[in-house]
């Protein structure tokens, strides 16, 4: 255990395109930070497949290898990239305090970026983690939902974002299923998100609906057993494509008490910037942001942080 803190002007917390882009931005200013890359090295991105709709790879990248030139881009500017995760924070002084790894090292740092992104949450089906990594399963239709243009599909979820995303979907694809767990009139979605799916003539919705197994092959999904929660009826779907809409959870738990966050968890930045209530912390990337949840906003934000950072430290004299 580290007994003597090391200072740093500038700690990244997490790693994803927001954590690396304020490593990239931080580095070139001559901040000199250090990022702990967090229990998932990469972020979301890491377990995404194909990536299409990020700009300058006309030919698509994959998820992991993205990340990796993300990184080397970062340690080419001398980033100190480290394997690690903090499990402890105290913001109460103008030096905050970050302990990594169950404390075995104690950080201090003049200013702190929060990269720490959010997790998708999922059925828990076997099966479903199976098709995650051959292919098939996603929890962003916006992402993945070219790759079913002219396919079925199937959605899971009953709130906003999982009729947003099955309306988008329904643009895109021959037909959708969306698969809600309760009766008609009680989904979570604002009743003019369930009348606009209602109202979408491609979109089937299951009522009443939960998933047994998602099926496929070696080449990826091609169907899905349903069961009927009132009836215990089976139905097989032919799909292609399986979204799962049930929501994100910011990885921001160790932060509570300190950052201010909303009701589900995310942290709460002053509009057009990334900084929180903390002065010298700031929050980047899906941790703070549950509308978009893009790799490209993400590193925007990651953009925003770095600069709010070095414009920080200018300000308070430290060099």
């Amino acid at each position: 255990m580290s007994h003597t803190p090391e200072h740093h002007r500038c700690l990244i917390v997490g790693s994803g395109p927001a954590g690396y882009t304020a490593a990239i931005y931080a580095a070139r200013a001559d901040m000199k930070p250090v990022m702990y890359m967090g229990p998932e090295p990469g972020g979301q991105l890491t377990i995404t497949t194909e990536v299409e709709n990020y700009p300058g790879y006309p030919k698509g990248i994959q998820g992991p290898e993205m990340m990796e030139q993300f990184k080397a881009q970062a340690e080419r500017f001398n980033t100190d990239i480290r394997y690690g995760w903090v499990s402890k924070v105290d913001f109460s002084g103008p030096v905050h305090k970050v302990w990594v790894d169950d404390g075995k090292t104690e950080i201090h740092a003049d200013t702190v970026i929060v990269a720490t992104g959010a997790s998708a949450k999922w059925l828990g089906i076997e099966s479903e983690q199976k098709y995650r990594s051959i292919g098939g399963v996603s929890a962003c239709a916006v992402c993945d939902g070219f790759f079913y243009r002219g396919k079925d599909v199937a959605i899971v979820g009953a709130g906003d974002t999982a009729c947003e995303e099955a309306h988008y979907l329904s643009k895109l694809c021959r037909k959708v299923y969306m698969i809600v767990r309760k009766g008609q009139g009680e989904m979570r979605a604002s009743k003019a998100m369930q009348h606009r799916v209602e109202n979408t003539a491609n979109i089937e919705i299951l009522w009443h609906s939960e998933t047994k197994e998602v099926l496929g092959d070696d080449s990826g999904v091609n169907g899905a057993l349903i069961t009927n929660n009132l009836t215990g009826e089976e139905r097989k779907i032919d799909i292609y494509g399986f979204f799962v809409a049930i929501g994100h959870k910011p990885n921001t738990d160790i932060f509570k008490g300190w950052l201010d966050m909303d009701d589900q968890g995310y942290i709460v930045t002053t509009p057009g910037t990334s900084k929180t209530n903390v002065e010298g912390v700031f929050a980047v990337g899906d941790a703070q942001d549950k509308i978009y949840r893009q790799a490209v906003t993400a590193a925007g934000s990651g953009c925003m942080g770095a600069l709010d950072a070095e414009r920080y430290l200018t300000a308070k004299g430290i060099h």
